[in-house]
């Protein structure tokens, strides 16, 4: 990756122009879906993801290659976003603990997705999709903004840690914490079965969902025996809300869009 030219000067020169397009033409798709996350409107987003390449254009003489571009790239589409975003009404001030959005007390659980047949499955799948996306625009910026660079952009938790200037232990806590809000939302398309009483302590179950957030977070799978029917459950809901949330990094880009901000960085 090219650092500072020498002798750059305010007005961009044709290399930086010439790199910032590269950038555009390789990292332009996952920008794009960050975008959609990061905005109310599809319209908003394609003028966000504009933006954020003028912004790397001016700003291109202080990238000197000591991070990952990416990394870089998305710190502007943040600052960018925070710009352009206020805070909408109706959005909660804060999201569930890790234990109030569990069905310890529930005489139903949902019935893990991998025992559906492939046509409910696949109309669960449709729906949880369009309902994940709304539930993370709707989450506060606290548990978005970690969610939709650790998952959809596929940012590692030290590079978030650095993006938004937090500690390693609170990106994963509020992604955590995110993760089982979109849980919630696969979990009411489920079908319901009786649930059994657990044979384990409830901060059993709350111990294995911690080491299945941090499976998740690690992309391996847990092994263990030590699962009740509600975790079995909840782990099932949790893993498929996590796999469809990967897929919103495969939103198409839009006609023209990358056209349009080649053009912008010609002229900018």
């Amino acid at each position: 990756m090219q650092t500072r030219p020498q002798g750059a000067t305010d007005t961009p020169d044709p290399a930086a122009r010439e790199a910032v397009a590269r950038i555009a033409r390789e990292h332009m798709p996952r920008l794009w879906a960050i975008a959609l996350k990061l905005c109310d409107d599809p319209s908003q987003a394609e003028d966000l993801v504009q933006e954020v390449f003028v912004q790397a254009l001016r700003s291109w003489h202080t990238f000197r290659g000591e991070s990952q571009v990416t990394t870089w790239l998305y710190g502007i589409a943040l600052n960018v976003a925070r710009r352009m975003r206020r805070r909408r009404v109706g959005e909660p001030a804060h999201t569930a603990s890790l234990d109030t959005t569990l069905p310890f007390d529930s005489p139903t659980i949902a019935q893990p997705a991998d025992e559906l047949d492939d046509i409910l499955l696949q109309q669960v799948e449709k729906e949880a999709r369009e309902r994940l996306e709304q539930a993370i625009c709707m989450l506060p910026d606290d548990f978005r903004l970690p969610l939709v660079l650790h998952e959809i952009a596929q940012l590692s938790v030290p590079e978030v840690s650095q993006i938004l200037g937090i500690p390693e232990g609170t990106v994963k806590s509020r992604v955590h914490r995110a993760r089982l809000r979109l849980r919630e939302e696969v979990d009411r398309l489920l079908p319901r079965i009786e649930a059994a009483p657990s044979p384990y302590d409830q901060q059993v179950c709350l111990d294995l969902l911690r080491a299945k957030q941090e499976a998740i977070d690690r992309g391996v799978p847990m092994e263990t025996e030590v699962l009740c029917d509600r975790c079995r459950s909840v782990f099932a809901s949790l893993d498929l809300a996590h796999d469809l949330c990967r897929r919103l990094r495969e939103d198409p880009l839009p006609d023209g869009l990358l056209e349009r901000s080649l053009t912008r960085i010609r002229n900018a």
